[in-house]
Parts: structure tokens; C-alpha cells; sequence
């Protein structure tokens, strides 16, 4: 399954929702969110959006998901879950947030566990969470969604 080179707005305005969602969004957080927007080699004036929303709270209801594919949903959901665990706590309101984001982008979920799974290998594999290889994550997802799909019987 071939994503977009460039994954959108939207889903860094999502990962800055789900930082919010504990009611603040530390540097760490911010930074891996903006750092991420600037590999993937989004426009400026949109990098600028992003930042301001690493800044002041936005709501995941005002996201558009409906322009994301399954793997930037997957994708989302998945940075979502390393955001809320980067500190080191996770807390109820994180724990709620993750599981809103995830039933607003319609992961299902046996994807939002197999996420998880792969989350945690690659986390293992850096000591520095705040340079967690974000975009291998999205490879790494990219890949066994497309896997699981070639698996999956044709009719």
C-alpha cells in the first residue's frame, strides 16, 4: 500500500490534540510532533500551524479525518499511544484521549494492539525517546498493513 509522501495538517493537528489531552503538551512531546512535520517536508506556512497548535490546545473534533487513509489513521493513532507514554506516565485523561482518537479515526481494535506491539520494539531499540524514529515507525506500520492485506483471501 503506497501512502502519501507527505502525510498532512491534519494528522500532525491530531498528534497535537492527543499531547493535549493530559491537559498539557511538554517540549519533548512538541518537539518530536514539529520535528517530524519538518523530515516529512511539509510547507512552512504549515509547519507554522503545527507549531502554534504544539502551543495552545486544539480539539481532535475539528481534525478532518476523512482525508486521512487507513495508514495515516493507523499511523496517528500510533504516535498518539508513544505521546502519551513519552513521559514516562500515562494518565486516565491520556488513557481516554487515545481510546476518542482511536474510535474517531475507526481503528479496530486488533490494529491498535499490533500498533502498540510494534511501537514498543522500536522503542526498545532508542534510549532517547524524545528521538524516536517516528517516520520507521510509519514504514514499519505501512508494511505490515500491507502484509496483512495481500494475506487477507480474495473473494
Amino acid at each position: 500500500m503506497a501512502t502519501n509522501a507527505i502525510l498532512g495538517r491534519d494528522v500532525y493537528l491530531a498528534l497535537a490534540a492527543v499531547g493535549w489531552s493530559d491537559g498539557q503538551l511538554d517540549a519533548d512531546e512538541a518537539d518530536a510532533i514539529v520535528r517530524t512535520a519538518l523530515e516529512e517536508g511539509l510547507e512552512l506556512d504549515v509547519i507554522g500551524e503545527i507549531e502554534q497548535a504544539t502551543k495552545k490546545p486544539v480539539s481532535i473534533d475539528v481534525i478532518d479525518r476523512l482525508s486521512m487513509t487507513k495508514s495515516d489513521r493507523l499511523y496517528v493513532y500510533a504516535v498518539g499511544s508513544w505521546i502519551t507514554r513519552l513521559d514516562g506516565v500515562v494518565t486516565p485523561e491520556e488513557e481516554a484521549a487515545l481510546k476518542k482518537i482511536g474510535d474517531l479515526l475507526g481503528v479496530p481494535d486488533a490494529p491498535r494492539q499490533h500498533a502498540d506491539a510494534i511501537l514498543a520494539d522500536i522503542a526498545k531499540e532508542d534510549d532517547r525517546p524524545a528521538r524516536f524514529d517516528l517516520l520507521r515507525l510509519r514504514r514499519e506500520l505501512d508494511e505490515r498493513l500491507t502484509a496483512a492485506q495481500a494475506a487477507k483471501p480474495t473473494k
